[in-house]
């Protein structure tokens, strides 16, 4: 057995159970043994049968004296009961509905039951408890423990995990430490391959919480010496020096339809502090919904062309670059700068004149442009990347929604510059609230400013959780709103159920774009102009209809989430969002930031078929706060960083074990990572570039 070994060479593993196991990224054994638990059942208390009480977890060592099946006359199904008894009395189990169990325990066995205890009209009982023969020299896996408890696809149990795990557990011996035995020593943490072992199969509860704190550690630590190797890559770089262009400045801020808030000040400054500085910034400009994150990366912008330098602007969709590209043309109308948007379907440019007319001659001439520095301002996707585009002098890259922009994308952007000595500055922006505490864990190498305050004269939405049996109110009032010349959103959770999906939610309502585009157009608003938009549409298609809504040929558009970020419809009032318990609240509360952009009052009506408690405090707990950063703080301390911002910014998933609830190991690691010498220490170097190629940095 090695840690490359198939699953399928495991005991048991047959074909059908391999492919389960890949489902769950299972594919060798090495997969498996990172495998985490998620949660975990104390059986270790082995109690005696006379000493048993109602509710208690416990496990009992018995002998079975007879076991039976029967048919419950109601339901059908299969009841398998059996008695059992130690030195001190009889005990009486049931299980519903498995009728194996009959075939793998008989009377005479001596086994390890554990479960809860119930107080029945039967006397004490344990209702499907988990059980395990007792072998003379085997240490048990499912019972008399501290149990481990998986996260599962269907068709895979707990008690399969546990036994696959239970053959290769040794394994984890030929695992060599990675962190050197002074780091181990500082930070009072147990062996690797040890907290491997008890992470699975923990002695005792003192034994798992050391070795949670060492995987723990592992987690945070490598993204604290990943924000100090970019930290060092920076301070050792230099950038073009940036004078404050204030007479500029100054002119464009007073031409303003609107005065700056206190925070856009703030962070103006900050930057064209930085920009000042001969090493690159590397800064992170967090702002809520609406705050005006956009006007300052204009006026840094301005800034940096008027010191002869160009600056890209990168957005993770062409919705959202299409978007920046019409919000430069606004801030800059009355400027002479010329603005280039690089997406996959196009290349085109504002304020440039092109002789070609066809659109590949077009695109040459613009690339062409922008080789010779006569376009300043390049907005885009990853299409910037490209091997076609290249720079007369980046000074400035504005990354927006995209919070992990790798070092790959950054050398990439420094080869095509146009000044190889120099590396631009960086500023990432983003309309996610992150607090404080997790924007420092997860993106330590960046200086970060928050724009807190909204910009005067923005009316409160209006939020409310709509029962069901207010449909027909909100409908009326969407109606009304579009009578007066408002336009509105409908979110759905899905684009359409596929057949499978139509068969496990028989008897509930799956909220999906096209069913929900076919109800509202044909039942509930005929008259009404309605459309819908989602991600798997073309390009060309997407666009066509943004516009459209834009220029309020549209009332109501039907959406998935491809409208969360970036899309500016000033006339929209209200924001519809069904199924809103299948999203988080950050996300909740993009939606919500689509609307209330203009003069108008703007409403979001927030709809769930939900009656779980828990995602019923949620959705209260969001129609109560318009807080950005509140929503946040909650989500994190409810769901989880994977859950909140998405399995896709690269890193987030990487924290299985650890929260942001750790905050002792948070600042054990940091203060470790920022006090040694990483050239001291070369595996940790190798180790931080494997950890960015698994986790796709891009």
């Amino acid at each position: 057995m090695k840690l490359q070994t198939p699953v399928s060479q495991l005991n048991r593993v047959g074909k059908v159970l391999e492919n389960k196991l890949a489902r769950l990224g299972g594919y060798i054994v090495g997969d498996l043994l990172m495998y985490f638990p998620f949660r975990y059942e104390d059986y270790s208390n082995v109690a005696t049968i006379d000493s048993l009480k109602d509710g208690q977890q416990v496990t009992i060592k018995t002998t079975i004296n007879l076991i039976s099946s029967k048919r419950s006359p109601r339901q059908r199904k299969i009841i398998i009961e059996a008695l059992v008894s130690d030195d001190t009395g009889e005990l009486r189990l049931v299980w519903f509905g498995q009728p194996f169990i009959k075939k793998v325990l008989s009377a005479g066995d001596t086994v390890y039951f554990s479960g809860k205890v119930t107080d029945s009209m039967f006397g004490m009982q344990m209702i499907s408890p988990s059980y395990e023969k007792i072998k003379k020299n085997v240490e048990t896996a499912h019972t008399a423990r501290i149990v481990p408890l998986y996260p599962l696809t269907a068709g895979i149990t707990h008690k399969q995990i546990r036994f696959l795990l239970k053959q290769i557990i040794d394994e984890v011996k030929t695992i060599p430490d990675w962190l050197p035995q002074d780091i181990c020593e500082r930070a009072d943490i147990m062996p690797y391959s040890e907290a491997l072992h008890a992470i699975h199969f923990p002695e005792n509860q003192r034994e798992l919480d050391l070795a949670e704190k060492r995987l723990k550690f592992d987690e945070l630590f490598i993204l604290q010496l990943r924000a100090v190797l970019i930290r060092a890559s920076h301070d050792t770089s230099i950038a073009p020096q940036l004078t404050f262009k204030e007479k500029d400045i100054s002119s464009f801020v007073s031409s303003l339809p609107f005065t700056l808030t206190k925070d856009q000040k703030i962070a103006a400054w900050k930057i064209i502090s930085d920009l000042e500085k001969k090493t690159p910034m590397n800064r992170l400009l967090e702002g809520d919904v609406g705050a005006g994150k956009t006007v300052v990366a204009g006026l840094v912008a301005l800034n940096a062309i008027k010191n002869g330098l160009q600056v890209v602007m990168m957005a993770p969709t062409e919705i959202l670059a299409r978007q920046h590209v019409a919000s430069l043309k606004k801030l800059f109308k009355d400027i002479d700068i010329s603005i280039a948007l690089v997406v996959a379907s196009e290349t085109s440019a504002i304020k440039f004149e092109t002789t070609e007319k066809t659109k590949i001659g077009k695109k040459r001439e613009v690339l062409a442009g922008i080789k010779a520095g006569k376009i300043h301002i390049m907005v885009g996707t990853h299409a910037l990347l490209s091997q076609a585009v290249e720079f007369h002098d980046l000074g400035l890259v504005i990354v927006d929604e995209q919070h992990r922009f790798g070092v790959e994308q950054r050398k990439i952007l420094k080869e095509k510059s146009g000044n190889v000595n120099t590396t631009p500055h960086f500023l990432s922006m983003t309309a996610t609230p992150i607090p404080r505490s997790f924007a420092l864990t997860m993106y330590g190498e960046l200086d970060i400013s928050i724009i807190k305050t909204m910009p005067s004269g923005r009316k409160k939405i209006k939020t409310r959780l709509v029962e069901p049996h207010h449909r027909d109110k909100a409908y009326t009032f969407i109606a009304e709103q579009v009578g007066k010349g408002r336009q509105v959103f409908v979110i759905c959770p899905l684009i359409q159920e596929n057949e499978e999906d139509k068969i496990a939610n028989a008897g509930s309502e799956k909220k999906t774009v096209m069913a929900e585009y076919e109800k509202l157009s044909t039942q509930v608003f005929p008259n009404l102009r309605v459309s819908y938009i989602h991600g798997k549409m073309k390009t060309k298609e997407k666009d066509e209809i943004m516009q459209a809504f834009g220029a309020g040929d549209i009332d109501i558009l039907v959406s998935t989430s491809v409208v969360e970020v970036g899309v500016d419809i000033p006339n929209a009032s209200v924001m519809m969002i069904e199924g809103s318990d299948r999203f988080g609240l950050a996300q909740l509360h993009q939606f919500r930031g689509r609307v209330g952009r203009g003069e108008h009052q703007s409403y979001c009506f927030v709809f769930t078929d939900s009656d779980s408690k828990k995602a019923l405090d949620r959705l209260q707990f969001f129609e109560s706060t318009i807080d950005g950063f509140a929503l946040a703080e909650h989500d994190l301390e409810t769901r989880g960083p994977g859950d909140v911002y998405g399995t896709s910014q690269s890193g987030m998933m990487q924290l299985r074990i650890a929260t942001m609830q750790d905050t002792d190991i948070i600042e054990l690691a940091r203060d470790i990572a920022v006090d040694i010498d990483l050239n001291s220490y070369p595996t940790l170097k190798e180790k931080i570039v494997e950890w960015e190629k698994s986790v796709h940095l891009e």
